[in-house]
């Protein structure tokens, strides 16, 4: 994926001293190399079965809804407390510098139902394994995860295991 990966742009020092942010703007504002990312992941996953994608807040959302649409599947957002207005499971997660939350409306998914949860980076892991906590408070069959960029370094992956990681940008 050297051509997806070279439409992400490096910002040094945001959103602090140190730390080097991948910008995915300049790849999304490209229509051939949007295109091209919902692209592979919908032929990944065309033969699965897929019956919802989950986005997770915000990113997430830019990547699952067009997947959805292209799988023929449904769509679900996870989102940050306080978002959703209905009946919600929730998942607090570690980060960093604190912890966070997540929540998922309780009649998302119906139990059995055949998921991919995406998202725009894995880092630590610590949103997706909150998702995927929530996702299976529903009773789905988690088909697999799904992410643009991926922070090897960081071994999210690894908090990850028992479940299909597919990443199309690795630094």
């Amino acid at each position: 994926m050297t051509d997806l990966k070279a439409r992400v742009r490096d910002i040094p020092d945001f959103p602090k001293k140190g730390i080097l942010f991948r910008d995915i703007t300049t790849l999304l504002k490209d229509e051939q190399s949007f295109q091209k990312v919902i692209d592979k992941f919908s032929a990944f996953y065309e033969d699965e079965g897929i019956e919802k994608v989950v986005g997770i807040e915000s990113r997430g959302f830019i990547f699952g809804a067009p997947l959805a649409y292209t799988l023929g599947a449904g769509f679900v957002p996870v989102r940050k407390p306080g978002k959703l207005p209905s009946d919600i499971y929730e998942a607090k997660y570690e980060l960093e510098y604190g912890t966070d939350t997540l929540n998922i409306h309780q009649d998302a998914i119906e139990p059995g139902q055949r998921v991919l949860i995406v998202d725009d980076l894995l880092a630590t892991g610590g949103t997706m394994a909150a998702t995927l906590d929530l996702v299976k408070q529903l009773g789905a069959v988690v088909v697999g995860v799904a992410f643009l960029i991926e922070l090897t370094d960081l071994k999210g992956r690894e908090r990850l295991k028992g479940h299909q990681v597919m990443s199309l940008i690795s630094y």
